[in-house]
């Protein structure tokens, strides 16, 4: 029996040169899953993304899933794509093995936590209050650059990640200060005032999430990274919120282990490969 993709939709195509197309993954003419191809991530369409990859569960382990990854691939390399991803849920023991047995390699991970009914109380040495506008205005400047950076880093152009930072931060920050439900914070030292970090935190898909958290570099290793996350949770209770989630770059590791410390728990680890 042979497994091939066979289009389940239309092609859609966006004027900056993206695309998508829905699939199914058929045994014969018998479908026995589905997945989206799609060549429209921040980076434009020389990064093609496998999504919703699903076998039904009677065909599961027999390598139907390893033959559709491999067509997807053709897909978006037809596309003209020189690198895929994909994101596979921290549940899917089956998915973790596919994206091993392909090449796949970690780029990061999205994390959750349950969060506690009382809210953690901060260490003694440290206090937090709300960012002030002005401040807002030079952390602004420095994030949008930050963001950038990453994803320049990541293969994107100078100009595409300069403007894909500045999109995704007025989308997110329409009224910049005074945005509606976003909370900006500083975390200082309690005997000097002395600014030790910040926290940026919003409503999540039902819950709160951590767009950007940082300390200071010059206060590192001293351990206000946690007292940041535990503010995270404070801010988030006090909301109304019974979950934070964050997405933390592989490579970070003193972050993971800060975060597994915390109790975070992976929901999705994001692949990534390049396309020979």
């Amino acid at each position: 029996m042979t497994t091939t993709l066979r289009p389940g939709g239309p092609l859609q195509e966006t004027p900056g040169g993206g695309r998508s197309r829905p699939y199914e993954i058929r045994v014969n003419s018998r479908r026995v899953g589905s997945l989206l191809i799609a060549a429209d991530t921040p980076f434009g369409p020389t990064v093609g993304e496998i999504r919703d990859l699903a076998v039904d569960e009677p065909d599961r382990r027999r390598g139907r899933a390893t033959v559709a990854a491999l067509a997807a691939e053709e897909v978006v390399r037809g596309w003209g794509c020189r690198r895929v991803r994909g994101s596979v849920p921290a549940d899917s023991p089956g998915g973790l093995r596919l994206a091993a047995a392909l090449g796949y390699t970690e780029y990061s991970r999205n994390l959750a936590k349950e969060l506690p009914t009382e809210p953690p109380a901060l260490s003694a040495a440290v206090t937090a209050r709300p960012m002030t506008a002005p401040e807002f205005e030079t952390w602004l400047a420095a994030a949008r650059l930050g963001y950038a950076e990453v994803w320049i880093g990541r293969g994107m152009s100078e100009e595409a990640a300069h403007a894909k930072s500045r999109a995704d931060h007025d989308s997110l920050l329409p009224q910049g200060h005074a945005t509606p439900g976003v909370s900006l914070s500083v975390l200082e030292a309690a005997a000097t005032g002395e600014r030790l970090g910040h926290l940026w935190l919003a409503p999540g898909d039902g819950g709160s999430y951590v767009y950007d958290v940082e300390v200071a570099e010059e206060h590192r290793g001293r351990g206000y990274g946690r007292d940041l996350m535990l503010l995270a949770e404070r801010t988030a209770l006090a909301a109304g919120h019974r979950t934070l989630a964050l997405q933390v770059f592989a490579e970070n590791t003193p972050a993971l282990r800060l975060y597994a410390s915390l109790g975070y728990r992976p929901t999705h680890l994001n692949y990534a490969k390049d396309l020979v």
